[in-house]
């Protein structure tokens, strides 16, 4: 019993680290704040295209894991996009 439980062991190893090894082999890309490239001062509440890009299908606002925005201005978008719904620019829910 004990010979199988230690080749079990070692399969398990030897998945693991060919796991691993086409982990190592993922790009992974930096992402990065669209408001500091482009230098811009301020996030217009009444520019609805660009803030639609920061809201997903279901109306959430989207965090700035998946955007990639800095905190400062994912901030600013959260209440841009706050404004925007309360004026009826923008659904509350994805509809």
């Amino acid at each position: 019993m004990r010979v199988q439980t230690k080749t079990k062991t070692k399969t398990k190893t030897k998945a693991m680290m060919r796991n691993r090894k086409q982990d190592a082999h993922l790009i992974i890309r930096k992402k990065f704040c669209r408001f500091c490239v482009d230098k811009l001062r301020t996030i217009d509440y009444k520019d609805i295209k660009k803030l639609e890009a920061f809201i997903s299908d279901r109306g959430k606002i989207v965090s700035a894991r998946f955007s990639g925005n800095c905190a400062k201005h994912q901030r600013r978008i959260a209440e841009a996009v706050k404004k925007a719904r309360f004026l009826a620019l923008l659904p509350y829910t994805g509809a």
